[in-house]
């Protein structure tokens, strides 16, 4: 595993972040309230101490969020899902017009098409410049059923895993990598934030990009969760899209700083498609230049 910074891989993703016009404000269109330091929890253990009485998020901008096509139509995908590895996907005509819509969302932003990710790739050799075979690609990364769990129907797809989360067995949470879908679980009161994971003298803070977090959900346990927070969906769908065409070995991991972050991005395929896909947190707002120079 690579662990110096890749400067090629910040640069384009740096870019990719300054274009991200349809992401979400600290402070402003939402926040955050991280609260206390979770404490280990091994996985598939559900005794776990609440170090966060409060939401994490302490309010959204949903009307905001609703009204950008990307986060409405991304919002619009999240309840299609069957929650549990090992259960069939049914797909209807209806969810797969949703799909198409929010794909072709994606792709009028300056972000994934206009002007960088899909030209970088084009340059890179991994797509092709017609915007239709792009758009294949990117269905079959993200959308593409497959097999999670031996011996059961097609149940999982990157984006299912990556965004909307899945359980595992009754006992464990996979993937859900995802602030809005965390948010709205929150909201709905079908998760509890426990705390933040951070190492011992890094305090996160409401305008961190990235959080690494405990919860349940459906009252099953995450000891330790990550996810962007306030970036707009098509920002994630970019940048995990780059780290999986440019790289070829099942399981990638990549360092990289993106806006003051230092983190690993980590990603494993399942074949043509997405396995998984999140941030880790290394460090953030400088705070690793800070520490170096003592």
């Amino acid at each position: 595993m690579n662990t110096g910074q890749n400067i090629e891989l910040s640069t384009i993703l740096n870019e990719l972040w300054s274009l991200d016009v349809n992401h979400m404000t600290p402070g402003i269109d939402y926040t955050i309230s991280v609260q206390g330091r979770a404490s280990f929890v091994s996985q598939g253990s559900q005794t776990v101490q609440d170090h966060a009485s409060q939401p994490l998020f302490s309010n959204v901008n949903e009307s905001k969020l609703r009204n950008i096509t990307t986060f409405s139509s991304f919002m619009t995908l999240l309840d299609n899902y069957e929650r549990s590895t090992g259960v069939t996907e049914q797909v209807t005509t209806e969810e797969l017009t949703e799909m198409e819509f929010f794909l072709d969302a994606v792709l009028e932003t300056k972000v994934m098409k206009v002007c960088r990710a899909h030209q970088y790739l084009v340059r890179k050799g991994q797509s092709s410049s017609d915007l239709r075979l792009f758009k294949k690609q990117l269905n079959l990364i993200w959308f593409h059923l497959y097999h999670r769990q031996r011996n059961t129907g097609l149940d999982s797809s990157g984006f299912e895993h990556v965004f909307v989360g899945e359980i595992k067995s009754g006992t464990e949470i996979i993937g859900f990598h995802n602030w809005v879908q965390f948010y709205l679980q929150e909201k709905n009161q079908h998760l509890d934030y426990k705390g933040y994971k951070a190492r011992e003298h890094d305090l996160p803070d409401q305008d961190d990009h990235i959080l690494n977090l405990q919860f349940s959900w459906h009252g099953v346990v995450k000891p330790i969760g990550s996810a962007f927070i306030g970036t707009s969906p098509e920002f994630e769908m970019a940048v995990f899209t780059i780290v999986f065409l440019m790289n070829t070995e099942r399981s990638t991991t990549v360092v990289v700083n993106i806006d003051q972050c230092r983190m690993e991005l980590v990603v494993i395929r399942h074949g043509r498609s997405l396995g998984t896909a999140y941030p880790k947190l290394l460090s953030s707002n400088g705070r690793h230049v800070r520490q170096h120079a003592h």
